[in-house]
Parts: C-alpha cells; structure tokens; sequence
C-alpha cells in the first residue's frame, strides 16, 4: 500500500513544495547559528564559516552514494522492480555509514592542517577547530541522514523529511540559545555551543528519519541481503551514477575553497561579508533547489518506464518555473539589501560591499537554475559524466581564473569574485541545457542498459 500512495503523489507540486520547505529549513538552520553567532561575536561568525566550508566538501562526499540512491530507486520503482529498489537502499545505508565513519575521524584528526590550508586568520583558528571537530566527529550522522531521505524521497514521501527537518531545526534554535546566551545556568559557550547543538538535533533527527523509512516502504528492508552475499553489483552502480555526479559538486566546493583562500587573504571584513551575502543569497536559489531534486525524481521514474519525451518536456517546463522564480527572488532581496544585511551587523563597510554583490545576484541567479535544474534532469536520465567534465573546465577555468585575477590582480575583491560566479555559471548552464536537448541521454538509462546486457549475455 505505501508503493501505490507515493504512486499517485508524483507530480511536481506533490514532491518539491515538500522539498521546498526541507532545503529552507536547512537553510534556515544556518542562518540561525550565524545570526545568534552575530549577536555574540563576528569572529566567530567566520570561523564558522571557514569551518562550514570544509563540511560542505565533506557532504559532497557523502551526496556520491545518496545521489546514486535517487536515481537508482527512482529509475527502478518506474520500471516496477522493487525487489532491486529495496537491496540499493540497503546497500546505500551501509556503504553510507562506513564512508562517514571514516571521514569523520579524519576531520577529527586532522582539523589544524584543513583549517591551516584555508589560509584561516590565527585569531580564529581556536574556535574553528573546536567547532570542526564536535560538528565532523558527527559527519557519519549527517551521511545517513542523506541517504536515508534519498531513499524515503525517491519513494514519493518528501514530507517526511521535512517534518524531521522542522524538529531538528526547532532542536537547534532552542540548543543555540541555550548554548550561545547562557541562561538558566547553561554556560555560554558561543561557537563551541552551536556545535553541541547541531551534533545533538542531526542525532536525534536520524533516530526519527530510520523508524520513518522502515514505515514508508513497509518493512522492506532486506539487511540480510548484505551477509548472504557482497553487494558487487549494486556497489557498482551507485558508483557509476555517484562518483561522476559527486564529481562535479567536489570540483565546486573544491574551487569554493581555493576561492575562500583567495578571499581570507583580503581580510576578515571580505570573510565575513562573504558569509553574510552567501546566507542571504542561498534564499534566493532555494526553489530552483527543489524543483530540481522534485523534477529529477519525476525523470528517474519517466525513465525507468520509457517514457523519454515526457522526461524531455519536463524538465523544460520545471527550468523555465525555477528560472522565472530564481530571477523574481534576487530582485527582491537585491531591492531589500541594506535592511536584509542590518539583521546581521551594524558594520557599515559590511553593509556597503554586501549591498553591491547582492544586486550582482540579480545576473547570477537566472545562470544558476539552469544549473540547478538541468544537471539534475541528466543525471536522472544517466548522463552523469558530462556535467562533471564541463563542471570542472569551468569551475576552475573560469571561476578559480577570474576570482584570482578581478578579485586579487585587477584589486576588485568580492566584486571580482562575484564576477566569476557569473561567468562560470551562465557558461555551464547554457551548454547543460544544450546537452539536454540534443538528447544523448535517452541511450543511458541504468535499469534498460541493465536488461539489454541481460539479453546480450543470453544470446551469445
């Protein structure tokens, strides 16, 4: 019965509004810790920052196996196979949980030397590495997290999700208060208590998420799958759809990096501008987000049952809803710069310069739907290695290049960074819509190349 309920809810509205409301409460999650941080102390705001940058490297990582489980399950599901459907999402979960393991005691480990290859101001390296090693010592946390909704999502049940979401973030304002501001006889421990807080409410959060997955696909789980046999196969395809597609987001947060390097050498002020101006910003691409993962469970499941031309026109139609909304939001906030910054800090050079990258959003944000939107229409479809090969070639051709020369040659600074950001993702967005509409991915769905070797082993 669950399999027939998230039948009938896979339509766009059904699976991204739900979508739409988890990524804003992640996202609100962080702004939450930078805003109480604010009121604390702005170093610690980018120290934070710094720390949060190299976590999102991390959670790429994680997203190789959880993006290969969307497609996988999604792809599957369609062509009616769910037997298969539910041994990827075993696998996925296990794989998950050892790879997160394992990155979690490097970040431990090794916090000084990845926080000293940032370029970090030695006045914040204390707290930084405090907050690196409470919040990457619970990494593992977070890439069962990724997994386990992939696998809830890809079955139709977004929702749930988001209600975890919501409590986890309720969790975190209440921990950051308690932690930050100290009342009630807590210690006020400012970053180091945003860390506490976070490790504590993603814990609870996977302890909701996995009785919620062992509900909605009614106990399927088949976790002795993994002791009768090692999973060759499945193994195989999540990394055959994962690593290229982790690729390209790896190359961007690597390039990210190199480009936080170039910014902390301009001072803090640019450091904690950046922060500011990136929180306010992501608001603005948040639907293009959610349709894109929304539209990307629609073309798994349109390709798992062969429906090509449908897959096509709907990822038009989703690109031009996502551009239209994207573009409306960056006015908006562009329009509302100087009170949006003011929530943040009083510091006027921030304000200033924070003003003026995000009217720059304004030119960004239509180049970033299309990104946001069309990849992961090609992934869903198979294509996965030519996002990764243009992505790198312009990340770090166009990117890296321009932030180094405008930002640090030329003196722009974050205007010059910001500059780039433009080229790179209006460059790579118009060849991935160039792409889908040559469609060369109708030949690369998993589940038919999967059946048509079948059948080319039996006949030879």
């Amino acid at each position: 019965m669950p399999k027939q309920q998230a039948k009938k809810k896979l339509t766009l509205y059904a699976l991204t509004w739900p979508i739409f409301i988890e990524i804003f409460l992640h996202m609100l999650m962080g702004n939450a810790d930078t805003l109480m941080l604010s009121q604390y102390d702005d170093n610690a705001v980018a120290a934070v920052g710094v720390s949060n940058q190299l976590m999102s490297v991390i959670i790429v990582m994680f997203g190789f196996v959880a993006t290969g489980t969307t497609i996988l399950i999604a792809q599957y599901l369609g062509a009616k196979k769910n037997q298969q459907a539910s041994q990827i999402a075993v696998v996925s979960l296990a794989a998950n949980l050892l790879f997160g393991l394992l990155l979690s005691a490097v970040l431990f480990l090794f916090g000084p030397q990845l926080l000293g290859a940032m370029n970090l101001p030695p006045e914040l390296m204390e707290t930084a590495l405090l907050y690196l090693r409470i919040v990457g010592g619970f990494a593992f946390v977070q890439a069962l997290i990724m997994t386990a909704g992939a696998v809830i999502k890809s079955h139709g049940f977004t929702r749930d999700a988001m209600w975890v979401t919501l409590g986890m973030n309720l969790l975190n304002v209440i921990g950051n208060y308690l932690f930050i501001f100290g009342p009630m006889g807590f210690p006020s421990l400012g970053a180091t208590g945003v860390a506490i807080s976070t490790a504590t409410s993603r814990t609870l959060g996977l302890v909701v998420l996995m009785l919620l997955l062992y509900k909605r696909v009614n106990g399927e789980l088949p976790f002795s799958y993994l002791f009768r046999t090692f999973p060759k196969v499945e193994l195989q395809q999540l990394m055959k759809i994962g690593i290229p597609s982790a690729g390209e987001h790896l190359s961007y947060n690597a390039s990210q990096m190199v480009i936080t390097f170039f910014i902390a050498s301009m001072g803090t002020i640019e450091l904690t501008t950046r922060v500011y101006a990136t929180n306010i910003m992501m608001f603005s691409f948040l639907f293009a987000i959610a349709i894109g993962q929304g539209t990307q469970i629609l073309v798994g499941h349109l390709i798992g049952e062969g429906k090509y031309q449908e897959a096509y026109a709907r990822c038009l139609r989703s690109l031009w809803i996502g551009f239209t909304v994207s573009t409306t939001a960056a006015a908006l906030f562009a329009i509302f710069r100087k009170p949006l910054l003011s929530i943040f800090t009083d510091n006027p050079e921030i304000i200033e310069l924070g003003g003026i990258l995000l009217l720059l959003t304004v030119i960004l944000e239509p180049g970033r739907a299309f990104n946001l939107i069309v990849i992961n229409c090609l992934r869903a479809a198979g294509d996965v290695k030519f996002p990764v090969y243009i992505g790198i070639l312009s990340m770090w051709g166009v990117s890296v290049t321009i932030s180094y020369g405008a930002g640090i040659i030329v003196g722009l600074g974050l205007i010059g960074v910001w500059l780039s950001f433009i080229a790179d993702e209006w460059l790579r967005g118009l060849l991935m819509l160039r792409r889908w509409k040559g469609k060369q991915w109708q030949r690369m769905s998993f589940v038919h190349q999967k059946e048509e070797d079948s059948k080319e082993t039996a006949n030879a």
